[in-house]
């Protein structure tokens, strides 16, 4: 089930408002975790798109007053694992960079009010910050300070608390100040913190000399980014949201299944020297068969797009017999036909767009390439183990395969559905349609 965006809220006060509206307005769902009414927190990230932890006035270093603090913590950890999309703001962002190994502690007071952060050379190169004004008026609120984590990205920074927005990894961004707050919501925190009501209300300014941008038009531009890139991601977000916290696991599950994967390698007919692709390679069951086939001489990729579970196959030692990639197989970082095989366990129905994929892979391979589909149990076992009927849409029934693999540049010779294993074997047709 797709849970959408977890929006993580710590007080009444301090909701998304303008983050959630370019959220919504993206096309995506929230769900939000009101933790200070008793929502509970979910123990996975199964069917989250993005999390996003808000502000609050508790310390992202204690858990006192705090009770959620190690489950929020469990949760961004999680997400920094799968590269889910995170967006942390005040609280948030401080919990962020905990998470990330970083250090949050006791700052040397509060910061309340309409102030300017300057943004510094890393956010001219960010995926959300690129083209961001040098000076911005933002709303500050927060008494604590951090130190970041090895490797994060400072993009935002003031005088009094120099970590005001940062990135860990790709896809996690951390805003110490709040530009999701427009006039409406400041007029919230006016009212839900009356002690704090000169320093927030929206007319407010800082003696700055000169004029910081105003946020506004950034707000919608940072925010939209983050939007745009939460819905372009969502179905990869899903598969490793899945297989993340299996991929230790992963091998010694099926460990029994490898003999079937070299048997099944065997009828691809690989030649010494040619090059081979295992595409959604999981643990990187299939690769050491790959390599006996094409040899010292011949080149094999090892691709999937969750990086823990290459992590897993360099564990097991398939790292030497194999180039280990991070990629869409739906856009291979390949030149045109550039292997002779494809093999692929349990990824094609699974895929958003298997069509296009089918498409994408008869473009990097050879004319007289193959491809071989497989699974080391048949259609109707796996339908009858997960408790549900074949299904007459799914993609490998062979009325399904056959005409999508001629559509996009494949020519289907072999199909095998056995109780102990699926396997369609194609050719790469001569089609000057998919070359």
């Amino acid at each position: 089930m797709t849970v959408g965006v977890l929006v993580v809220q710590h007080v009444r006060a301090e909701g998304p408002y303008a983050l959630g509206e370019a959220l919504v307005a993206a096309g995506l769902r929230l769900r939000v975790c009101r933790v200070w009414a008793g929502d509970p927190l979910p123990e996975s990230l199964a069917g989250v798109e993005a999390l996003v932890v808000m502000g609050g006035p508790m310390a992202a270093y204690s858990d006192d007053g705090f009770p959620t603090r190690g489950a929020e913590l469990a949760l961004l950890r999680a997400a920094l694992a799968a590269e889910v999309p995170v967006l942390g703001v005040g609280l948030g962002a401080r919990l962020l960079a905990v998470a990330a190994g970083g250090v949050a502690r006791t700052g040397s007071g509060s910061q309340v009010g309409w102030a300017e952060v300057r943004t510094g050379p890393a956010a001219d190169r960010d995926p959300l910050f690129a083209g961001a004004p040098a000076r911005l008026r933002v709303l500050h609120r927060h008494g604590e300070t951090e130190e970041l984590p090895d490797g994060a990205a400072l993009l935002a920074s003031c005088e009094r608390y120099p970590v005001q927005a940062f990135r860990v990894g790709g896809s996690a961004w951390g805003l110490r100040f709040h530009l999701e707050v427009d006039e409406a919501a400041a007029d919230a925190f006016v009212t839900a913190f009356p002690a704090e009501a000169a320093a927030t209300a929206p007319g407010s300014r800082d003696a700055t000399p000169g004029e910081p941008a105003e946020p506004g038009p950034y707000r919608d531009l940072v925010f939209g980014r983050f939007a745009a890139l939460v819905a372009a991601r969502a179905a990869h977000t899903a598969t490793r949201t899945f297989f993340t916290p299996r991929a230790d696991a992963w091998e010694a599950r099926f460990a029994a299944d490898g003999p079937r994967y070299v048997a099944a390698v065997a009828r691809m007919g690989l030649l010494p020297g040619q090059t081979a692709l295992d595409l959604g390679c999981g643990s990187g069951r299939a690769l050491p068969a790959l390599r006996a086939g094409v040899g010292d001489k011949g080149k094999v990729f090892g691709v999937d797009v969750t990086s823990a579970m290459l992590t897993a196959a360099a564990r097991e030692g398939r790292a030497g017999p194999a180039c280990l990639l991070v990629a869409d197989c739906h856009r291979l970082p390949l030149p045109p036909g550039a292997t002779h095989g494809i093999f692929s366990a349990g990824l094609l129905d699974h895929l958003p767009a298997p069509p296009v994929a089918l498409r994408e892979w008869a473009r990097v391979t050879a004319p007289g390439g193959t491809l071989l589909l497989f699974h080391p149990s048949g259609r109707a076992e796996r339908a009858a183990r997960h408790g549900r009927p074949l299904s007459p849409d799914d993609p490998l029934g062979e009325p399904n395969l056959r005409p999508m693999l001629d559509g996009n540049g494949w020519r289907l010779v072999c199909y095998e559905d056995k109780s102990e294993y699926f396997l369609a074997r194609a050719v790469r047709v001569a089609d000057e349609a998919h070359d």
